[in-house]
């Protein structure tokens, strides 16, 4: 099979490789459409530690069931799927609550560390668990089911608090991921959402992605007017940090009212200062969020009924073969870039 390799940092050569067998309660996929992660287009200078090559990378993806291993039940040849990012061992104590995401034994499709290598979807194959597939109504392309896992980021994210209709919510960073919470939380009821981003672009999108109004957080009085988009300027029910420095912690934790709840999605920063106090008398709870926890079908259905747009997030469609030029485009922050699809 044609897969696209990390072969050394910041070279992705498209190339030859083994085709890989399904072992027992394994499917091999036929990818039809991997979508670029952040995470992916990070690790390729190596600074992450997470991408070491030879890798192949790759874990957002859909595509169709070509061959069934031994004990697999409920799925047949050419069933159209995605899967999960995350393999799991259903054994731990994390899993035996549900929380997957935080399984002791957890592993991440195209990531090569420390402690493993998995070899993921930027390929014409990737076997994976069949425990870890979903199926995909007949609406929703397999170019909308790439973007199936970043949505369950999102949503895992946008569950972590409870968020009642007519709530009031504040997103810093609208990227993907912020894009995408943005969306989740007005399906769920919030009415009051403001965007928050450095980039005039990204908040135009925000807008016709249904925030109710947008802030530059490069204005100096960016909390003023933050606070003078909310009831009696006293702040939003609910923030979420996208992005995971301390300058937007600090603004989501401004921006909330008494009571208020803030999650933790973006992680860019190991480390930052901390206004204990602000939170203490405030009373506001931070509650962190990894990755996703098997919201999959959830993220299907939204999909599905319309409810969230994945198309309008995605810049552009590529062949595979291409990847080097177009992720290195992407990690060069070329304008009018920021998730791109590849076709094997």
């Amino acid at each position: 099979m044609k897969a696209l390799v990390l072969e050394e940092y910041m070279k992705f050569v498209y190339k030859d490789v083994e085709t890989p067998k399904p072992q027992d309660g394994e499917v091999l996929i036929k990818i039809e459409a991997v979508a670029v992660c952040g995470s992916d287009v990070h690790g390729m200078d190596g600074s992450s530690g997470r991408r070491r090559p030879p890798i192949i990378m790759g874990h957002e993806a859909a595509g169709t069931i070509a061959e069934i291993g031994n004990g697999v039940e409920g799925y047949n040849v050419g069933d159209r799927v995605t899967f999960d990012s995350t393999i799991y061992c259903n054994e731990c104590s994390m899993c035996e609550m549900g929380n997957v995401n935080l399984c002791d034994n957890r592993r991440v499709l195209g990531v090569s560390c420390e402690d493993y290598k998995l070899d993921g979807a930027f390929a014409e194959y990737v076997v994976v668990p069949s425990y870890i597939l979903y199926r995909l109504p007949d609406n929703v392309t397999f170019t909308q089911a790439s973007m199936v896992e970043p949505l369950s980021i999102a949503y895992h994210a946008a569950t972590r608090v409870e968020i009642a209709k007519g709530a009031s919510v504040a997103i810093v960073g609208v990227g993907t991921i912020g894009m995408l919470i943005l969306q989740v939380v007005k399906a769920m009821g919030a009415e009051n959402i403001i965007a928050i981003d450095i980039d005039d672009e990204k908040l135009q999108m925000a807008l016709k992605m249904g925030a109710s109004s947008v802030v530059n957080s490069k204005d100096k009085d960016a909390i003023d007017k933050i606070l003078s988009k909310t009831k009696d300027n006293k702040g939003v029910d609910f923030a979420f940090d996208a992005t995971g420095i301390e300058q937007t912690v600090s603004m989501c934790l401004k921006a909330l009212a008494l009571n208020g709840k803030l999650v933790l999605v973006g992680n860019l920063a190991p480390n930052i200062s901390f206004p204990l106090q602000w939170v203490v008398t405030r009373q506001l709870s931070l509650f962190g969020s990894c990755a996703s926890a098997g919201e999959y079908n959830e993220c299907i259905k939204l999909i599905s009924e319309g409810k969230v747009d994945v198309d309008s997030l995605i810049s552009k469609t590529v062949p595979m073969s291409e990847g080097h030029e177009w992720i290195t485009k992407v990690y060069n922050r070329e304008d009018g870039l920021n998730k791109i699809v590849m076709i094997p």
